[in-house]
């Protein structure tokens, strides 16, 4: 992977770093919705082992925190997040680094793959379940804030699902190696509602 271009002068946030496009989108200031890349194509070379997956993502959480996103922000040519949920049956506090695609709208979507396994993975439980978490903390580099998360379904689903493939094929292969219809989540900020 080429290294990433410098970030431009610019307007600052509100920790003094630098606006840009360093994850693949373009930000406006003081607004954690990207407006949508041209292009969000990313491809993988290989999949990590399911058990390892777990491991992995605390190293990215642990970067990522440390460096607001500046490493950790980035992996397999994909942008990435912090999402933090409460456990739905420990009460506690759980953090996983995610890659995001961003839907026509500039709203960011995660897929709940967990590489194509029989069952949702963690992260999606928790979200899911409303009465432990009415809203999700979700981190894009610096900016950090309340989420409400949309479970995409129907047509919406069908719609985000075939424009997120046609960038990243192995979506569709994860999909096929599962018999469970693998979730889009869609995430808004608390502010602007449902």
């Amino acid at each position: 992977e080429p290294p990433s271009p410098a970030l431009p002068a610019g307007p600052r946030s509100r920790r003094g770093h630098i606006r840009g496009s360093r994850d693949g989108a373009s930000y406006r200031l003081g607004s954690m919705s990207p407006e949508p890349p041209s292009s969000q194509q990313a491809s993988l070379g290989t999949t990590p082992p399911r058990w390892l997956i777990p491991y992995l993502s605390r190293v990215q959480v642990w970067l990522y925190r440390r460096s607001d996103g500046r490493a950790g922000g980035r992996g397999a040519g994909m942008s990435n997040l912090l999402l933090t949920t409460i456990g739905r049956r420990s009460g506690n506090r759980h953090t996983v680094c995610l890659p995001f695609w961003v839907d026509p709208e500039g709203r960011r979507v995660v897929v709940a793959s967990f590489s194509g396994a029989p069952h949702h993975p963690a992260w999606y439980h928790n979200l899911a379940d409303r009465s432990a978490n009415p809203t999700v903390d979700v981190q894009v580099m610096a900016d950090r804030g309340p989420h409400l998360a949309q479970v995409l379904g129907g047509d919406d689903r069908t719609t985000i699902w075939d424009a997120l493939v046609a960038d990243r094929p192995f979506f569709a292969d994860y999909q096929h190696r599962t018999e469970r219809t693998i979730p889009l989540v869609r995430f808004v900020p608390a502010e602007a509602g449902a």
